[in-house]
């Protein structure tokens, strides 16, 4: 884990990108800029000058942070490897807005099983890989070997298995429920979730994910994901109804034409007309 300085620099870095980034200025460019507002005492300014090496030399930001992976976590490679690919569907202003939260919530009290909801929660509503994105979450310095194992596990449950189910078996509600019983705990878990984890969870079995995630963010105050903003159209809106209103008084001006019979065709076709071998 970095120190809290760090991420406290990584989230504004992040955030300036997402407010800059997909406009008029190419993403090299944004990386000279910036690299000159965060804080100079931290790692993230040489960690900024070798990506903006690798942008000029490849146009890609993932080969970079890959390299860099001492600094930036496998995850947030992972997501900008996502946004660089050429479908489009998964944007790197999204990434940038995905990675500042993370980063914010890292600055708090992060824990990994609020880290473990908010990177599921993002592959889910992003429609990430599932086997990629949690290979890539079991390496994030925030989980112990007990978290990397289970959430490398996960790759052969997810689809299978409904999500709640799984994370209600590796929690403490469940190993008190089974000590209640009477049953052996000694080859079950790792339990990972605290107790209220695990009744959040089997209160939503077979419903949605989602669900279940704004059901923790309510009760646990985990960290939510950010949503995508809708896109502004108001500043195209004027444009399009001028448009709108010029077509409608040519209309409205050939009408007029056409009513007094005082309407001339003959200047609609005058540029072509020596297409067209009208006589004279």
């Amino acid at each position: 884990m970095l120190d809290r300085e760090e991420y406290i620099e990584q989230a504004h870095l992040f955030e300036l990108l997402h407010e800059q980034a997909g406009g008029q200025f190419p993403i090299q460019d944004l990386l000279e800029q910036l690299r000159h507002e965060v804080l100079a005492t931290t790692r993230l300014p040489m960690a900024m000058e070798y990506m903006l090496t690798e942008v000029r030399h490849s146009g890609l930001l993932g080969p970079a942070m890959r390299q860099l992976a001492h600094y930036f976590t496998p995850f947030q490679t992972y997501l900008i490897d996502q946004s660089e690919l050429d479908t489009g569907r998964f944007m790197m202003n999204t990434a940038f807005q995905i990675m500042r939260a993370e980063a914010e919530y890292r600055v708090e009290t992060a824990t990994p099983a609020g880290m473990f909801f908010y990177q599921f929660e993002v592959l889910c509503r992003n429609r990430l890989s599932y086997d990629r994105g949690l290979t890539a979450m079991s390496g994030d310095p925030i989980f112990d070997d007990r978290w990397s194992r289970w959430i490398l596990g996960l790759r052969a449950q997810i689809g299978l298995v409904d999500f709640a189910d799984l994370v209600f078996l590796v929690s403490e509600d469940y190993r008190k429920k089974l000590s209640a019983a009477g049953k052996p705990t000694e080859d079950k878990g790792p339990f990972l979730f605290g107790e209220k984890e695990g009744r959040i969870a089997l209160a939503n079995r077979r419903k949605d994910p989602l669900y279940l995630f704004s059901a923790l963010q309510r009760h646990l105050g985990y960290p939510a994901v950010p949503k995508p903003e809708p896109a502004e159209t108001t500043q195209e809106l004027i444009p399009q109804m001028a448009r709108r209103i010029e077509r409608l008084e040519a209309r409205i001006q050939l009408m007029e034409e056409e009513r007094r019979a005082s309407l001339d065709i003959t200047k609609f076709y005058e540029q072509n007309k020596h297409r067209l071998n009208l006589p004279e």
